[in-house]
């Protein structure tokens, strides 16, 4: 095991501490104790920590800090990496103060032969600033134990497998091996539109060309700023194929802000290069049971979202970030494969703002340590240059020079379709005054309870063609709306949309006109590439009409997002070039300061500070800052609406132990509704909602009973709330 965590370690240079990791990992087994206790002769007994303190003890000089390094991975290569100090339970200090090294058996000695010597890495060690050398110290152990980890499951795996004469198909593809092939794929799906004509198809290729044309530049940061509809996913991806072959990239890894649209993205991969080399990757339930004996039957591509071994990974940035801050190994086994990589981050814009500075400072760390190119791909860039910040500023990156996209300036000039419209406030009425004459129409709000009401309203008014989406609906019921929405409008049918924000970011619909309610800049310029995608209508008749809503006030970062713009708006006559957004993110950036940029989504407390370095020491606290770091600040529950037989038929194989909950959570999750907790709870104290199979699967799976509060047009409504029971609901 040690050798094959050696190997996972070698790619990324730092296989020599990855060895020590899994050399001394189960140390503790050497304890007569434990001996004992396979045996069936004694109770359960630690066998983690013994490695830990070893590996402490027997290290010097500058390997020293690694091998404290090793001891969290080693330490939590059950239970997950833990925190050095602090009121957390079992941490690191206390664990080590109690080891007694006498209860091991000798043998060991002669046995392993430890060398904890040449572990620290060939980096570029920032020195001169301890907080980012902490970072990058602890970014050094998550790697580390991503390496330990994925052997010791892949070993245990090999081990059940030869006894119980199993075996799993985890072989993928070198991305190396086939890109000649993906790139004549590529290529040839490109020709099929033959030469571009039209302003907005040359526009395209001139985009994708100048992309592709910078691919053999240096791997790093990098942006790729368009107005939407002006091709950026295929440009991206022929950037990241060329860019992959130039040098040796080992995989290409797509990471899109929202599930709503994951499933576009994907199947226009798969439409370019195959169905072979993409793995999709995104849950809202996890399968926490990876016991060995639960591994019968899964495929490929189930295993494979759990090493991220595929040549293409198309995932959400909540599993792409929190997995790169995780302290669980289950979420961490994928790391070592995230290296050396090339990541696309779609809709760059909608990184979370408390976040900000420790995912600014991943990215650098993983571009500048681990190989990987990565690119900030969206229509309103972020603003993120060091150039736009103070001098010495957290938070900015070296991005001068590394635009792909040429002279955004003059892309969002010519790519202008919309002309903005601000009408100050407006009631529910007057807007279904207006909508009463528009056959097709997109309508944008700020909350689900909005949305809700004004189609109600709509409804009543007799309008045509309503239609409501938001995150009410279950996945699947939103794909299926949408695919009647994009018929409407090309057909010419009456389609009044009204939608929460889902609809902003890569959802592919054109509009005529479109109403927004007042936020942020960001989501105005998103709304507004819903209106006139393709550039068929005049610009002056495309109108995006700005609003107050006065009977539903915008939630207060919305409202601070509101006054960030109206601050900057009266500087800039286009709203939507990159100069105006990099005023807007600036204005956003200066209110809320350095402070607003890293909060811990549970106790407040800044991410970085919860990795220090105390003289020669580390104080990381691995399993505080895992917790803290959520991508996504709603803590909603989710609950299953059993829409169709599908959903239904996997509900009932809950019941079936030989069927593994991560199977069965991915064929759930398009059926999936997130609510409040308390809402949650209150249904389940009502019992419209259970959990299934409790006794085999315990609170994984909260399913709704009472299907008469979920209506496919509105979604769940949680808020109507007699009794029924599981059992009559499965009949």
């Amino acid at each position: 095991m040690a050798k094959l965590a050696e190997s996972f370690g070698h790619r990324l240079g730092i296989g020599e501490a990855a060895r020590l990791a899994g050399l001394l990992h189960d140390l503790g087994k050497y304890n007569p104790a434990f001996q004992d206790y396979i045996a069936g002769r004694g109770n359960s007994v630690d066998h983690s920590t013994a490695g830990a303190a070893i590996a402490c003890q027997r290290a010097a000089g500058g390997s020293k800090i690694v091998a404290e390094i090793v001891a969290y991975t080693i330490a939590g290569h059950h239970a997950g990496l833990p925190d050095m100090t602090g009121k957390a339970l079992s941490t690191l200090t206390e664990r080590l103060n109690a080891f007694a090294g006498a209860s091991l058996d000798p043998a060991w000695e002669s046995e392993l032969a430890v060398n904890a010597a040449n572990l620290l890495p060939a980096f570029q060690w920032e020195t001169t600033d301890r907080p980012r050398c902490a970072f990058q110290l602890a970014l050094l152990g998550r790697m580390i134990f991503s390496c330990l980890v994925d052997a010791d499951f892949k070993d245990t795996e090999r081990f059940y497998g030869r006894i119980e004469g199993r075996s799993f198909d985890r072989q993928w593809p070198q991305l190396e091996d086939i890109l000649p092939g993906l790139l004549d794929r590529y290529d040839a799906h490109m020709s099929r539109f033959g030469s571009p004509a039209g302003e907005l198809n040359m526009l395209r290729a001139d985009v994708l060309s100048h992309a592709r044309s910078r691919a053999r530049e240096a791997p790093g940061l990098y942006t790729l700023t368009v107005p939407t509809g002006g091709g950026k996913t295929l440009a991206s991806l022929g950037f990241a194929l060329d860019h992959a072959r130039a040098y040796g990239h080992s995989r290409i890894i797509f990471a899109i802000p929202f599930t709503s649209i994951i499933d576009q993205t994907a199947a226009i991969f798969r439409e370019v290069l195959g169905d072979e080399v993409v793995l999709e990757h995104h849950s809202s339930i996890d399968d926490e049971d990876k016991s060995p004996d639960r591994r019968a039957g899964r495929d490929k591509l189930k295993l494979a979202m759990e090493d991220w071994a595929a040549p293409l990974v198309v995932t959400t940035n909540v599993q792409l970030f929190e997995s790169l801050f995780a302290a669980r190994t289950s979420r961490a086994r994928k790391l070592h494969n995230i290296a050396n990589s090339v990541i696309i981050l779609d809709e760059a814009q909608t990184l979370p703002r408390p976040l900000l500075l420790p995912v600014v400072w991943m990215l650098e760390a993983l571009a500048r340590d681990y190989g990987c190119t990565i690119v900030l791909c969206t229509a309103t860039q972020p603003a993120l240059d060091r150039h736009n910040f103070p001098a010495g500023h957290p938070a900015g990156l070296p991005l001068e020079g590394k635009e792909l996209a040429p002279d955004p300036e003059d892309l969002a000039r010519r790519l202008k379709r919309v002309t903005l419209r601000h009408a100050g406030p407006l009631s529910d009425a007057a807007l279904i005054d207006e909508l009463a004459d528009a056959p097709q129409a997109l309508v944008i709000v700020n909350s689900r309870k909005h949305a809700l009401q004004l189609y109600r309203a709509a409804e009543a008014a007799g309008l045509a063609g309503i239609v409501h989406l938001t995150t009410r609906q279950y996945a699947a019921d939103r794909r299926r709306i949408l695919a009647d929405v994009r018929q409407r409008l090309k057909s010419g049918a009456p389609c009044r949309l009204i939608a929460t924000s889902l609809v902003e970011a890569g959802v592919d619909l054109d509009f005529p006109c479109g109403w927004r309610a007042e936020a942020g800049l960001d989501q105005i310029a998103q709304a507004a590439g819903r209106v006139n995608r393709e550039g068929q209508r005049p610009v002056d008749q495309s109108i995006v009409t700005i609003f107050q809503a006065p009977d539903n006030p915008p939630p207060s970062e919305i409202k601070d997002l509101t006054g960030d713009m109206q601050r900057m708006m009266h500087r800039h006559p286009d709203l939507f070039t990159p100069a105006a957004m990099a005023d807007f993110f600036g204005e956003v950036y200066w209110r809320v300061g350095k402070e607003g940029l890293d909060r811990g989504r549970l106790d407040g407390e800044p991410i970085l500070q919860k990795f220090r370095l105390s003289g020669s020491r580390t104080d990381f606290s691995y399993r505080s800052a895992a917790e803290n770091f959520r991508m996504i600040e709603s803590g909603m529950l989710p609950v299953i609406v059993p829409g169709d037989e599908q959903a239904r038929e996997a509900v009932r194989q809950l019941e079936i132990d030989q069927i593994p909950s991560g199977a069965l959570a991915r064929k759930l999750q398009t059926y999936i509704v997130q609510v409040p907790p308390k809402a949650r709870g209150l249904l389940i104290r009502n019992g419209k909602v259970a959990f299934a199979a409790q006794g085999i699967r315990q609170d994984q799976f909260a399913v709704l009973l009472d299907g008469t509060l979920y209506d496919k047009t509105v979604g769940l409504l949680w808020e109507d709330a007699d009794y029924l029971s599981f059992e009559q609901f499965m009949i």
